[in-house]
């Protein structure tokens, strides 16, 4: 996967921004403010993920290229290596489901809108 490829499928979910706020260096994507993803613009080799504590454990069990989130919260954020025995589906498929998991913890409301598309 490349960086835009990543940047375009992370920009189709409802409701999502992107933005540096951790300077020019880092790509940041969030849902209603929220982050579900980051990765470095420059060095693109690696993305950070939101992940279910007990699948992250299993993710990094079976796959070489999961470790625990690099900067992050360890039990809740896995860093994908791109470079490693990661399929570009797997690596669309955790990305959505980080966006979906940080989605679900939002209010009801925004919940609503965002499936309505707004």
């Amino acid at each position: 996967m490349h960086i835009e490829e990543y940047r375009e499928y992370c920009l189709s979910f409802p409701g999502v921004t992107e933005e540096l706020p951790f300077g020019e260096e880092t790509l940041v994507f969030k849902v209603k403010g929220k982050i579900f993803a980051l990765s470095g613009i420059e060095e693109f080799g690696s993305i950070n993920v939101k992940c279910d504590p007990e699948k992250a454990v299993e993710l990094r069990e079976k796959y070489r290229g999961v470790v625990p989130g690099y900067h992050m919260n360890k039990r809740h954020w896995n860093t994908l290596l791109l470079r490693e025995d990661l399929a570009d589906r797997d690596i669309r498929q955790w990305i959505r489901d980080s966006y979906e998991l940080v989605v679900s913890g939002l209010p009801r409301q925004v919940r609503e809108a965002l499936a309505a598309g707004n």
